[in-house]
């Protein structure tokens, strides 16, 4: 498949490609969700699983018009439409879970559930989110903004392992992955985590990870910026064209991407990765845009 370079490519990628994925949504009461929901039944590649708050469904017209390709199940509450969600995804009949307006731990606490979830033992879960900025010329990769506070080495290894299959589904061929840190430099006293970024180069250039670029640390400029490598003399594979950023803690990820979001207008996908499907678990103030990209992501 050609590379996908901006979330146009990847809607148009879908509506190309053709199918429908089979999207359950927990508690889609609010507004945003109905739309990206719209939206995504417009292109043409979901077919939607409303799991509770029927009637407030119905009482959207615009999205009734797609009737032929909308379920309803039937739940009690909030809680419920989320066991019964993960459940039809743990049964295979659901290829992809959406919060809807439901309360993220609340939600999370059914994925993870060690005996009724959708989590694999021995997997890790991680929250990848795709960028288009503006004035570079493909999308931006970053994990992890919203799930886990500080990885561990095995943990950090998990999420590239998901961030390579991400790239590739999208037709990366050999995705430029850069290990985040403040400055270029290894600090076993104050960062013992940059210790661990040479065990992964390694892995990489053994083909551990599949195809794939890896190096670091490098900071944000150097990663993304040919300009700002050349300047600091520094000679990596990067080349300042990273398609993805591994940061070394929540902290870090989530201020890029709230700094992104706010500052620049920056649209966003996010998808939860290691789960047996992805789920997408867009925030409260994520924007209906937001929400379809990230509904587009899942489907490829």
């Amino acid at each position: 498949m050609e590379t996908i370079r901006s979330f146009e490519d990847m809607v148009v990628h879908l509506a190309q490609k053709g199918g429908r994925k089979r999207v359950a949504i927990v508690w889609a009461a609010d507004q945003y969700s109905q739309e990206s929901v719209i939206r995504a039944l417009q292109v043409g590649f979901i077919d939607a699983i409303f799991v509770g708050c029927q009637k407030e469904v119905e009482g959207n017209l615009r999205l009734m018009k797609y009737e032929s390709h909308i379920e309803f199940v039937e739940a009690a509450d909030r809680d419920e439409a989320a066991r019964i969600s993960v459940k039809m995804v743990r049964e295979g009949r659901a290829d992809i879970l959406m919060k809807g307006l439901i309360n993220t731990d609340n939600l999370l606490h059914v994925v993870l559930d060690k005996e009724t979830g959708i989590l694999p033992r021995g997997n890790v879960l991680t929250h990848i989110t795709a960028s288009q900025l503006p004035e570079y010329d493909k999308m931006l990769f970053f994990t992890d903004s919203a799930v886990i506070p500080y990885p561990t080495q095995e943990q950090r290894i998990q999420q590239i392992r998901y961030m390579v299959y991400v790239c590739h589904a999208l037709g990366i061929e050999e995705p430029k992955i850069s290990l985040i840190h403040c400055t270029e430099k290894v600090n076993e006293k104050y960062f013992p985590f940059t210790l661990g970024y040479k065990e992964i180069i390694k892995m990489a250039e053994n083909g551990d990870f599949g195809r794939c670029i890896i190096d670091g640390p490098l900071d944000l400029k150097t990663s993304v910026s040919p300009e700002s490598m050349r300047i600091k003399g520094i000679n990596s594979p990067i080349g300042g064209e990273a398609d993805a950023l591994i940061f070394p803690d929540i902290e870090a990820a989530n201020v890029f991407y709230k700094s992104i979001t706010l500052f620049l207008g920056v649209e966003t996908a996010g998808v939860l990765q290691g789960t047996m499907a992805p789920v997408v678990l867009p925030s409260r103030s994520d924007s209906k845009l937001c929400k379809f990209y990230s509904l587009a992501l899942a489907a490829i």
